[in-house]
């Protein structure tokens, strides 16, 4: 296992980066704020302007533009020229970066008031935060019912990366012509359709909370896909309910982290129960430890604290050495690894173990 940072700040630095870390949740205000109320799109458009002119063209006052150029040059979002304010390159991923944008509403919508009950989630080992956004025992079970602003945000954040993935895996997937899927965590039907769009001949079954079923199954009637697209609705932590049978892949997309070690193990048990000796199981799954940049470590790592305060209480976006010792410790072989698919994931290819 490789070392990750380093100790190497000199004191002014470690300094600075303690005090970001002290007011963080008021300086994000203050970022959102810039690209909310359109001052960041204001100057990116014009170059440069005043606090005054800004105040004027956003009928803003001048008071609260003054005090949010003030943050944004701390925040590095803007500099100062002859009394001017320009965006910076930071400024600018706040404004137009789609990634960004849709971490920070997922940060604002979904987590913002929740994780302020992460201690508690720790000390009690249970999503203390979810109690923000409704009465469940996990935030999956009430994806259906979430306010639509919620929603849209916790869907935005979901699908924003896994979509990235489908036009790299499906050469993958299909390459030795699979007749048949079973989407283990299927969620709304995403990467279903986009294999029933691929390959004209597969089909496949979704298994997943009865809720999501139910918004998958409206999904698929709406793509003309019922013929080729099958649900089951079903409590996946439910350790008596086997995965059903002949399937040439079972399939886990994203869903892994949404548990603890010990039930992941669980679902490829059963995964591996239900496969034929010739069949192959496929995790897609986001591990913290195989990035390409440091921005996607931490961002891993700080969805972790949402899965701990909001979504369950004990999973993980996880390193990759945990999930490859539960894959041997369930029977499995790991036939191919590919990392670095779409903008932060891996693809682990498993087989059963030949006794």
């Amino acid at each position: 296992m490789k070392d990750f940072g380093s100790d190497k700040k000199n004191v002014v630095q470690a300094n600075l980066d303690a005090q970001k870390i002290a007011f963080a949740p008021i300086m994000f205000q203050a970022a959102k704020s810039l690209r909310n109320l359109g001052i960041l799109e204001y100057l990116f458009n014009k170059g440069k302007a005043s606090i005054e002119t800004i105040a004027t063209e956003l009928n803003l006052s001048v008071y609260g533009v003054k005090v949010l150029l003030e943050a944004g040059l701390s925040l590095e979002m803007v500099y100062l020229k002859d009394n001017e304010f320009i965006l910076t390159k930071t400024g600018y991923f706040i404004l137009r970066d789609k990634m960004t944008n849709v971490n920070m509403d997922f940060t604002q919508d979904v987590n913002y008031l929740a994780i302020n009950h992460l201690e508690e989630s720790i000390v009690n080992g249970k999503p203390e935060g979810l109690k923000e956004l409704g009465n469940w025992d996990t935030v999956y079970i009430g994806l259906s019912e979430l306010p639509e602003k919620i929603k849209k945000s916790w869907f935005g954040f979901d699908h924003f990366y896994s979509d990235y993935t489908f036009p790299e895996i499906m050469p993958i997937l299909f390459d030795n012509n699979p007749n048949s899927f079973l989407d283990v965590g299927g969620n709304t039907g995403k990467f279903s359709l986009q294999c029933a769009k691929y390959d004209p001949n597969v089909k496949i079954t979704i298994m997943d909370l009865p809720g999501q079923v139910k918004v998958a199954q409206k999904n698929i009637a709406e793509a003309g896909f019922e013929d080729r697209i099958s649900t089951i609705g079903a409590n996946l932590l439910d350790d008596s309910i086997a995965f059903p049978k002949g399937f040439d892949i079972v399939w886990m997309s994203q869903f892994i982290d949404c548990f603890s070690l010990e039930e992941v193990y669980s679902l490829f048990r059963r995964a591996y129960e239900a496969m034929a000796d010739d069949a192959s199981f496929y995790i897609l799954e986001t591990f913290w430890d195989l990035q390409k940049f440091q921005a996607s470590t931490y961002s891993l790592h700080a969805t972790t604290l949402y899965f701990t305060a909001v979504a369950n209480g004990n999973s993980q976006m996880f390193h990759s050495e945990d999930i490859l010792k539960v894959i041997e410790k369930a029977g499995f072989v790991v036939d191919e690894m590919h990392e670095m698919i779409g903008m932060s994931h891996s693809l682990i290819k498993c087989k059963k173990r030949v006794l």
